[in-house]
């Protein structure tokens, strides 16, 4: 299939891309580069793949290359609260107004994935399922919710609540909260946590890769519905987490400290129980991903940090 991505440079853009094309799938990547990665330098070998360096705020260019598309998978997004809270104007111009323009000019016949986020569910008591209100707290969560709402307006698209993404990519983000973790226990040595009882869920990057494959291939039985995306095992709180990166680096030290406050106050437990009754099942657990990061920040640690981050 021709599968366009917008925002395919980025972390997950860059394992999906790769996966899609190893799967045989014709991929366009539509980027403008904006955080000057070169991840994508190893596709070029592969005959199915075409970068063009372009802006989704280009509603004619945006427009072309969806109609020339059999899937869409709009992943460019300015992602997190502070990087949204800097320029709000582009935020929802990117995050809210591309997903209208794709929508607007989607053909019946063409398939939409849209990544969302777990962060619009704030904090509850009770177990996270797709029928749960959302309490967009950030201008990032509420931008995603309104990009979800039209979507499911219209009918054509499939929507993944994407938990929060840990592992390695040829895009590194390093800010990502497994991956952060990791890297202040191998650079560090310690780390302080706060709010460390807040549970929250993780997914591997590469099952994610792996999910989005899923819905092209079961887009007729998924159209129009919402799917949770995460480990059903790792639904943990932050101090768990740590401990669990202690396992393979003994000598971390872990404190507590309310020095600091999540501002989407993300405490929750997530069902992913209507994605696996379609037969899905995530293969990277914590471990892999965490032995994983460990080893390839030999390669980036010598590096400067804001190569590999979004913030």
């Amino acid at each position: 299939m021709k599968i366009l991505i917008t925002g395919g440079a980025g972390y997950l853009g860059s394992t999906l891309a790769e996966h899609l094309l190893f799967k045989g799938h014709r991929v366009t990547v539509l980027d403008n580069l904006m955080y000057k990665q070169t991840s994508l330098l190893h596709l070029f070998k592969q005959p199915k793949f075409h970068f063009i360096a372009g802006d989704v705020r280009d509603k004619d260019l945006l427009t072309e290359q969806v109609g020339l598309a059999d899937v869409v998978i709009p992943l460019a997004a300015i992602v997190g609260m502070p990087a949204c809270k800097a320029n709000p104007e582009l935020t929802v111009q990117v995050n809210y107004e591309q997903i209208k323009n794709v929508v607007d000019v989607l053909r019946d016949d063409q398939m939409l994935i849209l990544p969302n986020t777990n962060s619009q569910y704030g904090s509850s008591e009770n177990i996270i399922t797709e029928e749960s209100p959302f309490k967009p707290l950030s201008l990032y969560a509420q931008t995603k919710c309104d990009a979800e709402d039209y979507v499911l307006k219209k009918g054509n698209g499939v929507i993944l609540r994407l938990a929060t993404v840990f592992g390695v990519s040829p895009r590194m983000r390093q800010d990502l909260l497994v991956n952060d973790f990791v890297y202040k226990a191998v650079v560090d040595g310690y780390m302080v946590l706060f709010e460390a009882n807040f549970k929250r869920n993780y997914i591997h990057v590469q099952d994610i890769a792996r999910t989005f494959e899923f819905m092209i291939d079961n887009y007729d039985k998924c159209r129009g519905q919402v799917y949770n995306v995460g480990l059903s095992s790792a639904n943990i709180s932050k101090l768990e987490l740590a401990e669990k990166i202690k396992e393979q680096i003994p000598a971390l030290v872990i404190k507590q400290d309310e020095f600091k406050q999540d501002f989407d106050k993300r405490n929750y437990i997530v069902s992913n129980a209507k994605l696996e009754s379609l037969g899905w099942k995530p293969m990277f657990d914590l471990d892999y991903g965490i032995k994983q990061l460990i080893s390839a920040y030999q390669m980036t640690i010598p590096f400067n940090n804001r190569n590999f981050t979004n913030l």
